[in-house]
Order: C-alpha cells, then structure tokens, then sequence
C-alpha cells in the first residue's frame, strides 16, 4: 500500500505560478504510476496530468498542456506538479493518485490510492 499527502496549494492570481508537491509513504514508490486530478465545485473530479513509472512518459489533459509539467523524485518518493500559466479556471481541489499500472489512465476507477487533496484558487 501506499499513502499520499499533497501540499503546495494556495490563493494565487491569474498568470501566477504554483508548484503542488505530493509526498508518498510505502513501498516500491518507483513502481507507482502517478497522476493529479482535479474537482471543481459542483463537477466531476477530471484528470489533469499522469507520469508513468516505467517509461518516465507524461500525459496531460488538453486543458492544461504546456502550462503544467508533472514530474517525479523517486529518491524523494515524491511526484510533483509545477502549474504556470494559471487561469481562474483551474480553481479546484488537486488529488494525487497511484496506481501500480504501467499506463497513465484518464479515469478516476483506474487508481486506488489517493491523497486528501490540495485546494488551488486562482483570482481574476
């Protein structure tokens, strides 16, 4: 098993950057494909960004390429998500998500671990 705590959240204005950290305890963390979601008030939590432990490949929503960069420390057993660019829409709550899969997957099913989750404000 593996357990997950984010941090790094916070209130930021638009065109702000803001960098999410996600700390993993357990074993074999470098075996874990990592992903963010995120929940907006009153939506669907939706994938933002997934890093896969055996290739190193990243995958991001449309919504949020070349404006977010999700990363890993396998050393630090931590995996991150650097947000630039940031848009009042990307107001949510951020999830960190693992799962012991080869493939990044979209869906929120294909995970079983997940972390409390970080809020991320963005004002206009």
């Amino acid at each position: 098993q593996v357990q997950l705590v984010e941090s790094g959240g916070g209130l930021v204005q638009a065109g702000g950057s803001l960098r999410l950290s996600c700390a993993a305890s357990g074993r074999s963390f470098s075996r874990y494909t990592m992903a963010w979601f995120r929940q907006a008030p009153g939506k669907e939590r939706e994938f933002v960004a997934g890093i896969s432990w055996s290739s190193g490949r990243t995958y991001y929503a449309d919504s949020v390429k070349g404006r977010f960069t999700i990363s890993r420390d396998n050393a630090k057993n931590t995996v991150y998500l650097q947000m630039n660019s940031l848009k009042p829409e990307d107001t949510a709550v951020y999830y960190c998500a693992a799962d012991t899969t080869v493939v990044v997957l979209r869906t929120t099913q294909s995970y079983d671990y997940w972390g409390q989750g970080t809020q991320v404000t963005v004002s206009s």
